[in-house]
């Protein structure tokens, strides 16, 4: 199966996709890492763009191909990026369960960018206003929403668990 977790940065989609991934073993495919892994080999000498994307693409793909649970973790703005992870699944013969979490409390959320720390080294987070300007694009079709300020990551967890076993 392929989770696909999409969301705007702070909203807490690497906190629920490791405690999702730790107990059913899935692999955890972090597009912030990859991205950073990508600029610090220097190897575009041009912006990135979707170089991170295609990697975890390719990624998720050859490790859905073993049998393999893989947890995309990644803002997914826009609905070419969102239908390109559903391509993967249908390619791989497999479910695809899309998640939007969102933070609905724009103060918490605000909040969270501001205090955070990466755990990537050398990444640079996004600022609040690069989240404020950030081109999310809406959905145009059904997903799961998980709210992170109604409930806390364990709650999240426990209804993305819950949706999976309905697939």
């Amino acid at each position: 199966m392929l989770i696909i977790l999409s969301g705007l940065p702070g909203v807490g989609k690497t906190a629920i996709a490791r405690e999702l991934a730790r107990p059913i073993g899935a692999v955890h495919l972090r597009i912030d890492s990859i991205e950073q892994a990508i600029r610090q080999a220097a190897v575009l000498g041009r912006p990135i763009e979707d170089a991170g994307y295609r990697v975890a693409y390719a990624l998720a793909e050859d490790n859905l191909r073993l049998g393999r649970t893989v947890i995309a973790d990644c803002v997914n703005p826009w609905p070419l990026t969102r239908h390109a992870w559903v391509d993967v699944a249908q390619r791989s013969a497999v479910q695809a369960l899309e998640v939007e979490i969102v933070c609905s409390d724009p103060s918490e959320h605000r909040r969270r960018v501001e205090t955070r720390m990466t755990d990537v080294p050398g990444m640079r987070l996004p600022t609040w206003q690069d989240i404020v300007e950030r081109d999310y694009r809406p959905w145009d079709r059904p997903r799961l929403i998980l709210d992170s300020a109604v409930c806390d990551v364990e709650e999240n967890v426990q209804r993305l668990r819950a949706a999976l076993a309905g697939q």
